[in-house]
């Protein structure tokens, strides 16, 4: 049994969800953390730990990784590299950044990671974008590259629990 897809939900991830704060109330990663009341994630290796020991609790065989805010591919990278054969790396990607195309080049070529995750609601762009086309042709050049888009209306559990305003609402 695979899992199409976990979020990896690193330090670098709640870094960033506490820069959404307004300014001057802004929160360090162990904040955002203890304000959800979870664990911290600890190091990616750390992390991906513990994934595989729950993946093995709930009989998955493998489970796709998905760096769950962009910029965030090293940490998946860095999972990947120490469980390959368990967890597969997607990344986040809003392909109207001014370094959309040069970070998915390196995030398949260098960094390994499998599949790109778009999601237009949440970014606000269409589809049929010449810079989207540009981010597919990039994972087409790779055997075994997928392009994974999130379509429709999305909500974020986690930005809710901390009170963060929505960005992505569609209406």
């Amino acid at each position: 049994m695979n899992d199409s897809h976990c979020h990896f939900f690193s330090e670098q991830f709640f870094a960033t969800l506490g820069r959404q704060y307004p300014p001057g109330s802004q929160l360090a990663a162990g904040e955002v953390v203890g304000r959800l009341g979870w664990d911290a994630p600890g190091s990616p290796d750390h992390l991906a730990d513990r994934w595989v020991q729950e993946l093995d609790r709930a009989g998955v065989a493998r489970a796709a990784m998905m760096a769950s805010v962009p910029g965030d591919e090293a940490s998946v990278a860095q999972a990947i590299a120490r469980h390959p054969s368990r967890l597969v790396g997607f990344f986040m990607l809003d392909p109207t950044a001014p370094d959309a195309a040069s970070r998915t080049e390196h995030a398949i070529a260098t960094l390994g990671l499998r599949a790109v995750c778009l999601f237009p609601a949440m970014q606000r762009y269409s589809l049929h974008d010449p810079r989207v086309r540009d981010i597919v042709q990039i994972a087409s050049r790779r055997a075994g590259t997928a392009v994974f888009v999130h379509c429709g209306a999305l909500s974020v559990g986690v930005r809710k629990k901390l009170g963060l305003p929505s960005r992505f609402d569609v209406r």
